[in-house]
């Protein structure tokens, strides 16, 4: 049976009727450019594909119930006509009230609905599926509901129900990359003003992401730790944001700055600058040199920036091992998740065995392994 098969009769089963309409909203792996969306920098993410669908069905009445299938049929539900509170209960559920609650901040009128959930984006992975979740049910409202919103703003949207109303203070490149991705494409994403333009994939590799199993939760993490060091590296350099330092004028102050200051802003400075090459190299299709920018991004996160584990160095260490093997690297916000390496087509049925293989004998854990394509953003499936 199929995903939106399963969904169709999840949905049917949870609620007595079939659902009006269908959404999808994918996860993304970042090929580089870590813990820089917060530092108003670039990153250069790509939809995966990987997703998380919403069947949802018109109320009469002002309540949104949901159903989490993933989750063996959790549910939870509020009214739309009292303050949104979290559910400590069904902590999933917090996501789809925080964008209702973000979406009434803003003076839209929303319908009850009936909602229910199922997705293939694994969680605490690295591949965001907090924000396909989230845009998918700002999709979901907008769908039902009919106001305009562009895709811009509603990643905006999104990213504020993650910061203000689940309490994680995500920049906003996961959100963007969900809601505006182009199949076949990387986005590049300048996270201070939000422009952006697509930039097609090296040709004659393939994105592979492979799931260390450590798993996570970020809001309990040192996450906002690291974006608190940059804000005070930041205004110890002079600067509005990390973004603005340059290698020089850091160097020039590096030793003014608290030991972990410094490493944190240096990570930020450099990851900037490797993102805005690698986009060059991808236009040259320059495979090498891409690669090579990946490794270096790892090092840095790994030292600098103190986000790596045990696990996600012994599968960087393992995929560089492989023949085909350009670039690996952490992905996503790190202290667990997954890896992206970028292989040669040739390769990728071999490295992927191989680094299976490898990293279940010296971890005694099977790694899930994703030969990933670049997919559309969000949009309504039926």
């Amino acid at each position: 049976m199929s995903n939106l098969e399963n969904l169709r009769t999840g949905f049917a089963r949870a609620f007595g009727a079939p659902p009006e309409r269908i959404v999808r909203a994918p996860g993304r792996v970042n090929l580089i450019g870590e813990h820089t969306d917060y530092n108003d920098g670039f990153v250069l993410p790509m939809a995966i594909d990987r997703e998380m669908l919403i069947a949802a069905h018109k109320r009469d009445d002002h309540r949104v119930r949901m159903v989490a299938l993933d989750l063996g049929g959790l549910r939870s539900e509020f009214s739309l006509d009292a303050p949104i509170e979290h559910d400590d209960a069904n902590k999933w559920s917090n996501y789809l009230r925080g964008v209702a609650w973000a979406l009434q901040q803003r003076g839209t009128a929303l319908p009850g609905l009936d909602m229910a959930i199922h997705g293939n984006v694994p969680v605490a992975s690295g591949l965001s599926s907090s924000a396909a979740l989230e845009v998918a049910t700002a999709t979901t409202f907008q769908t039902m509901a009919g106001f305009e919103m562009n895709k811009v703003e509603l990643a905006r949207l999104c990213q504020q129900a993650e910061n203000e109303f689940v309490g994680m203070r995500s920049g906003i490149m996961d959100q963007f990359i969900s809601a505006l991705a182009q199949a076949d494409h990387a986005l590049l994403i300048d996270c201070r003003d939000l422009s952006y333009r697509n930039v097609p994939l090296p040709r004659g590799a393939a994105i592979v992401v492979c799931d260390t199993m450590k798993r996570r939760g970020l809001v309990d993490s040192e996450y906002n730790r690291r974006r608190a060091e940059c804000e005070e590296a930041a205004k110890r350099l002079g600067v509005k944001a990390l973004r603005d330092a340059s290698l020089e004028s850091f160097a020039r102050l590096e030793k003014e700055l608290p030991p972990n200051v410094a490493k944190r802003a240096r990570h930020v400075i450099t990851e900037d600058a490797r993102v805005l090459q690698a986009v060059t190299a991808a236009g040259n299709n320059d495979l090498d040199a891409f690669g090579r920018l990946m490794n270096e991004s790892h090092e840095s996160l790994r030292d600098d920036y103190a986000v790596s584990c045990a696990e996600l160095d012994t599968m960087v260490e393992i995929a560089r091992q492989q023949p085909g093997c350009l670039g690996a690297r952490l992905t996503g916000a790190g202290f667990g998740g997954c890896t992206v390496n970028l292989v040669r087509e040739s390769a990728v049925d071999q490295f992927a065995a191989n680094v299976a293989q490898e990293y279940q004998a010296r971890v005694r854990v099977a790694p899930p392994i994703y030969v990933c394509r670049a997919m559309d953003g969000a949009g309504v499936v039926v």
